[in-house]
């Protein structure tokens, strides 16, 4: 679909605040949060507009800690997690 005349597909590479935070899966107040304890990239300042790198959203993303499955938390904080 080519929107406002551009016949490329392809996503922004500057998200707002609002878009980054969708991207990632989180609400603007988490996604603010992380901001602030920099696990999540801080912006970038484009003229008088304030965006996200969505290559750099996607390096943070993927240095988030992984869940654990449910048996790993109970095992883990029963003390009886094997190595």
């Amino acid at each position: 679909m080519m929107k406002d005349g551009d016949p490329f597909a392809y996503p922004p590479r500057g998200l707002t605040r609002e878009e980054a935070a969708r991207y990632v899966g989180i609400g603007v107040t988490k996604f603010d949060e992380l901001v602030a304890e920099r696990r999540m990239p801080r912006p970038k300042r484009v003229g008088g507009r304030v965006v996200w790198d969505r290559y750099q959203l996607d390096a943070y993303f993927t240095d988030l800690p992984d869940q654990k499955s449910g048996l790993e938390g109970q095992l883990e904080a029963s003390g009886k997690r094997r190595n």
